[in-house]
C-alpha cells in the first residue's frame, strides 16, 4: 500500500526482530527489518523510511553510532530500543540523536504508541498549534535577544545565520518560544512535546533541551531547579 508508513527495524535477536516486525505489519506498517547495524545504514540509505527503531547493542555498527550516522543525514525520527532503562546507553542514543527509546521486553501495543506519537510530532512539526499560539507576533517572528525563531516558516536564525533544528527540537523551541520566561516542568514538556499521554522518563526531556542549547545558546535555557525549565526572554 502507498501511504503506509515504512519502518526501519534494526535488531540482531532474531526472535525479537522477526515477532516485533509480524507485530508491526499486523498494525499497518511496512517493515524493513536488518540484523545489524551496517546492514541497517545500507537499507536506511536505499529506502529512505519514515520512522527508524534501532537496538542499542548491535554487531558490526552498534545502535548509537548508526543513529549519529543517521542524524547526520536525515532528521527521520528515531526510537531507540534499549534491554535497561537505567542504562548510559539510553542517554548516548538520545544524545546521538534519538527522539525516544522503548525498554525491552516491550508490549507490542507500547512500541506501536510509541511510534504513532512520534510520527505525529514529526507530522504537526510544519504546522504546529504552538506556531499559531505565537503568531502575536509581527509576520510570526519571534525574538530574544539574538535568536529569532519564525512560527509560519519554521526557521530559526541565530545572530542572522540559520540554525538546524529537528522536528523535536522545533517543537520543543516552539513551546518555550510561546511562554518566554515561564517555567515549564519536564512532565508539561512530555506531554506537550512528545505526546505522552502517560508519565515518561524525564531524561528524554533534559537530553534534548542539552541538544537545544548547543544550537541556540548555553544560556538561552535556563534550568529552575527542582521546577524544569524556563526560556530567557
Amino acid at each position: 500500500m502507498p501511504d503506509q508508513t515504512h519502518v526501519l527495524f534494526v535488531e540482531d535477536d532474531d526472535v525479537i526482530r522477526e515477532a516485533t516486525q509480524l507485530a508491526l505489519e499486523r498494525d499497518g506498517f511496512a517493515v524493513t527489518a536488518m540484523p545489524d547495524g551496517l546492514s541497517g545504514l545500507e537499507s536506511f540509505r536505499a529506502d529512505r523510511p519514515d520512522i527508524a527503531l534501532l537496538d542499542v547493542m548491535l554487531p558490526g555498527l552498534d545502535g548509537v553510532s548508526l543513529c549519529r550516522r543517521i542524524r547526520d543525514e536525515s532528521t527521520v525520527p528515531v526510537i531507540m530500543l534499549s534491554a535497561r532503562a537505567d542504562s548510559i546507553d539510553v542517554v548516548l542514543g538520545l544524545e546521538a540523536g534519538a527522539d525516544d527509546y522503548v525498554t525491552k521486553p516491550f508490549d507490542g501495543a507500547v512500541l506501536v504508541a510509541r511510534i504513532r506519537a512520534v510520527l505525529r510530532r514529526f507530522g504537526h512539526a510544519a504546522g504546529d498549534d504552538r506556531a499559531e499560539d505565537a503568531g502575536a507576533a509581527e509576520g510570526g517572528v519571534l525574538t530574544f535577544g539574538d535568536l529569532e525563531v519564525d512560527t509560519e516558516g519554521m526557521e530559526v536564525r541565530r545572530a542572522g545565520r540559520p540554525v538546524a533544528l529537528t522536528p523535536t527540537e522545533m517543537r520543543l523551541l516552539l513551546e518555550f518560544s510561546t511562554a518566554p520566561g515561564t517555567v515549564l516542568s519536564r512532565d508539561r514538556l512530555l506531554e506537550r512535546v512528545w505526546d505522552y499521554g502517560w508519565g515518561g522518563d524525564t531524561r528524554v526531556v533534559d537530553v534534548h533541551v542539552q541538544r537545544l542549547r548547543t544550537k541556540i545558546g548555553q544560556d538561552r535555557v535556563e534550568t529552575v531547579r527542582g521546577f524544569g525549565y524556563k526560556l530567557k526572554a
